[in-house]
């Protein structure tokens, strides 16, 4: 997720915040180098995690990237009550100490 407070901009990842440049010349240039970087992840050092993270960082400056990162937010929030709540279902029928 991306926030947008007061002291710039920031990436959440569940409990861990990242801020960005308060440039959008500079977070457009890194949101880049990451997708980049992610394209080259049979390299050393690079890796494919970069791509994903890359385009959050680009998200934040171009509408049709963060429509569908909030989407896919929408869509994770849904997918993870649904399949959680079907794992707490299953341990309150088994009982304790099963």
């Amino acid at each position: 997720m991306a926030d947008a407070h007061a002291g710039g901009h920031k990436l959440r990842f569940g409990r861990h915040t990242v801020r960005l440049p308060r440039s959008k010349v500079q977070r457009v240039l890194l949101g880049c180098g990451l997708v980049l970087g992610g394209l080259l992840w049979f390299l050393p050092i690079l890796g494919l995690w970069m791509l994903p993270l890359g385009i959050m960082v680009l998200s934040i400056d171009f509408h049709p990237l963060r429509r569908a990162r909030r989407r896919f937010d929408s869509w994770w929030g849904r997918w993870r009550r649904r399949n959680f709540a079907k794992g707490r279902d299953a341990a309150k029928k088994k009982g304790p100490g099963v």
